[in-house]
């Protein structure tokens, strides 16, 4: 999906100053999660944190025109973790995921903020997307540390989908099988791919793609946050935002029991973000709840 930021090369700009090509991008976000009816506790986690920096006029000789009172430049970070490895063991993964991922999110000196200046963008880009696989390894780590350190929470583990909205730039980062939907023009398109044995088997041709969701391997992880192996790779995605896209983080309660055509229906019926996310919760409530289930909407507008 192209962007329109990504069209301008620095050597299509001026000699001597680069264009800079900006677009204020507001998101509406709206998060929600149950222990459905059949979990005894909740394992699923969420979290969506607004980061930015900020300019405020507090007095100025010159005049508001020229200086205006208030300058921020902001994006969104949202995550879904689904906890593994039974009552006490999936809670604790979820939730040390994303309070891990916070606290490094945090105490880094540089955030990705300003993507839109050619002549930086695309190291920019690429810096960021090495600072988040690294978090996304401190954090695996932190749970096999903590995993092997206790007995109860043996076999540990966690899914982790975090994705962070700047301007008009998407970036998913993604391990195990919960999901990150883009709803586009009436369109429902999967942005992750399933880290799980039944996807493993569809990618090799040994069982066909409609198959994966009823193939008794489908609930089993390739790769997971705190999963035994030592090393683990997140995938990552860049999606360009237009304006009117909707993007859904959900956690594997919603797609088990509800169709991507229906998810697609309610996103299409509800355009606030409260009212989809609510009215996706209720549906996989209504079709039995079987585990927990998670949501996470955003509705962007590009001004």
């Amino acid at each position: 999906m192209p962007n329109p930021a990504d069209q301008a090369k620095p050597e299509d700009t001026a000699a001597t100053e680069p264009t800079i090509i900006s677009r204020h991008v507001r998101a509406e976000v709206f998060a929600q999660t149950d222990q459905g009816h059949v979990r005894d506790a909740n394992e699923d986690s969420f979290a969506v944190f607004r980061m930015g920096r900020f300019l405020e006029r507090m007095s100025s000789s010159v005049p508001e025109a020229d200086l205006p009172s208030r300058f921020e430049e902001s994006g969104h970070l949202m995550i879904v973790a689904d906890g593994l490895g039974g009552h006490e063991a999936g809670d604790v993964a979820s939730r040390t995921a994303l309070i891990t991922a916070f606290h490094l999110i945090y105490r880094s000196p540089r955030w990705a903020l300003k993507l839109d200046d050619p002549s930086t963008r695309e190291s920019e880009i690429r810096d960021m997307q090495v600072r988040a696989r690294g978090y996304l390894r401190q954090v695996h780590a932190e749970l096999r540390q903590q995993a092997a350190g206790d007995t109860r929470l043996a076999g540990m583990g966690t899914t982790f989908t975090g994705a962070y909205a700047v301007g008009t730039d998407l970036f998913v980062i993604h391990v195990g099988d919960s999901k990150a939907y883009l709803f586009r023009s009436g369109g429902l398109q999967k942005i992750t791919h399933d880290h799980t044995v039944a996807q493993e088997y569809a990618d090799q041709g040994m069982i066909a793609q409609e198959d994966v969701d009823k193939h008794r391997m489908h609930h089993v992880l390739t790769r997971a946050i705190g999963g035994p192996d030592e090393n683990l790779e997140g995938d990552m995605h860049h999606v360009g935002i237009q304006h009117g896209d909707r993007l859904l983080l959900c956690s594997d309660g919603l797609t088990d029991m509800a169709k991507e055509e229906e998810i697609a229906e309610v996103l299409a019926h509800h355009v606030r973000s409260e009212d989809a996310c609510r009215a996706l919760i209720s549906l996989a409530l209504e079709r039995g709840g079987r585990d927990n289930v998670t949501a996470i909407v955003a509705r962007f507008t590009v001004e």
